[in-house]
């Protein structure tokens, strides 16, 4: 990342009596800080390794050309087996062997892959009542990003649910596959792309 080295005798055209710092400032952007500000050694499991169906949902954060951002962060959270959400308090605490707490969290490696054990959620209903296919939310916090980009993150084996999911059934068809997970040995794969191409699809969510 680029900062600011320029000396600290240099002074604002607009006003004459105000001086720069003393040394680099960062650039206001939502990266690199939170990387490591951000994880903490629970975030990585939702889902207790002794919970029956849980796996690891793993994937990539890539820039526009394909290329990992190491700094980048996944934050996710979601419903449990029968499409229920975690209400009560302990979001951050360890995640007992055949627990849930229904919250991850995964910083990216210099790959920029990301790793959370989790379980597939239940069936979750809009606010009118219509049935969503099973889905995981999504946020991705990366370098030169003013706010997290938020998406979902559906299921390959999930294809009758996923034809008449709300949001899935409202995209073009070719921007679908962007939010579909794919089965790996252990689990699912789901890589995000920030821009390009190839761009995952991201939801306009309020800031606040």
């Amino acid at each position: 990342m680029t900062q600011d080295t320029r000396s600290a005798e240099l002074v604002y055209p607009e006003d004459p009596t105000l001086t720069r710092s003393d040394g680099p400032t960062p650039w206001q952007t939502v990266g690199p800080f939170f990387h490591y500000a951000l994880p903490y050694p629970a975030g990585r499991v939702v889902a207790g390794p002794g919970r029956t169906g849980s796996f690891v949902l793993t994937g990539r954060v890539l820039d526009g050309e394909g290329n990992p951002i190491p700094d980048s962060l996944v934050e996710i959270w979601q419903a449990d087996e029968q499409g229920a959400f975690v209400e009560q308090p302990g979001l951050y605490d360890d995640v007992a062997d055949d627990g849930f707490r229904g919250f991850g969290r995964s910083d990216a490696d210099a790959e920029g892959r990301y790793e959370i054990r989790t379980v597939k959620p239940g069936v979750v209903t809009t606010l009118d009542g219509q049935q969503q296919a099973p889905h995981i939310a999504m946020s991705v916090f990366a370098r030169g990003m003013l706010r997290r980009a938020v998406t979902r993150v559906y299921f390959e084996d999930e294809a009758d649910a996923n034809a008449a999911d709300p949001l899935l059934s409202s995209l073009d068809e070719a921007r679908r596959s962007t939010l579909v997970a794919t089965r790996t040995a252990d689990g699912y794969r789901f890589d995000v792309r920030v821009q390009g191409d190839h761009e995952t699809v991201f939801l306009d969510v309020p800031a606040g």
